[in-house]
């Protein structure tokens, strides 16, 4: 028989009470990283499938080249004024991939300085961008999601928009290379129109200690209002992985490590380029 409304909001209190009861009681597991599966999967989760799913209208595109199993380094580009495109990407290809995997996504140290957010990014499966966390991360099986433009990428201006940033020293690619771990581009088409960054204000960012202080169609003119991301269309493709494991030996050779940067931060740039042709409207359906 099918279920009544009542028993369906009876299943959901009862479980909300229950979910309740586990936190009070201390009864749910983190790992070494402050990683709470069950937090990410009840609360985080949940918010950001709003998000990827009816504001911005993501189409997700390619998740068949992200392994079932094993490791795997997800790097894409970065974009948009407020990092929201790494929390997308990671709610995406949890609730796209077949295997429901993690992203266990690397942040700048600004991130984990920063009361609540520092908090938030642990408790998703996040930690500092440094090539021993990444290794570790990496050498557990667990799939890892690193964005090499950094601050440059999600601070640039709106007439730079797509044009991916310099990739900095390819750290990423010798935690890759160390552990033997493929290396999975992928493209983000979308962060860029939701706070069109038309100036930054620099002054004021040095006395906030702040990578940039951005001006917005409507930050900071609306107060608070100017904090909700215009929404536009999303478009995410993984693109078919490298791998590494036959260059492990070459993880110090500078010259090995910048050819396969460039070949990633190609591949992204390139893909980019056919996904703006496929969304001619940044606003459509």
């Amino acid at each position: 028989m099918a279920d009544r409304p009542g028993d369906q909001w009876d299943r959901r209190v009862a479980n909300g009470l229950a979910f309740l009861r586990r936190r009070l009681a201390g009864d749910y597991e983190v790992d070494e990283f402050g990683f709470d599966p069950e937090l990410t999967d009840a609360v985080f989760h949940p918010l950001l499938r709003l998000l990827y799913r009816d504001w911005f209208r993501t189409e997700v595109s390619g998740v068949e080249n992200v392994p079932v199993e094993g490791p795997a380094l997800v790097v894409g580009n970065h974009s948009g004024t407020v990092a929201l495109d790494a929390l997308i990407l990671s709610a995406a290809l949890h609730d796209k991939h077949p295997a429901h995997r993690y992203l266990r996504l690397l942040g700048a140290d600004l991130v984990f300085r920063m009361p609540v957010v520092s908090e938030i990014a642990r408790k998703t499966g996040g930690t500092v961008a440094c090539n021993p966390d990444a290794e570790r991360l990496l050498g557990g099986g667990d799939l890892v999601g690193v964005f090499p433009e950094g601050f440059k990428g999600i601070g640039k201006l709106y007439a730079d928009r797509y044009k991916l940033q310099r990739f900095g020293r390819g750290g990423f690619v010798s935690a890759a290379l160390r552990t033997g771990t493929p290396i999975v581009p992928v493209a983000i088409v979308g962060g860029e129109e939701i706070y069109p960054m038309l100036a930054d204000i620099k002054p004021l960012a040095r006395l906030l200690k702040l990578p940039y202080f951005p001006v917005t169609p409507t930050f900071p003119w609306l107060g608070p209002l100017g904090m909700v991301p215009l929404p536009s269309k999303w478009l995410i493709e993984f693109c078919p992985p490298i791998p590494t494991a036959h260059l492990t030996d070459s993880a110090d050779d500078p010259l090995v490590v910048f050819n396969l940067a460039d070949q990633v931060r190609e591949t992204i740039q390139q893909t980019l380029h056919t996904l703006l042709e496929r969304r001619p409207d940044p606003f459509g359906p």
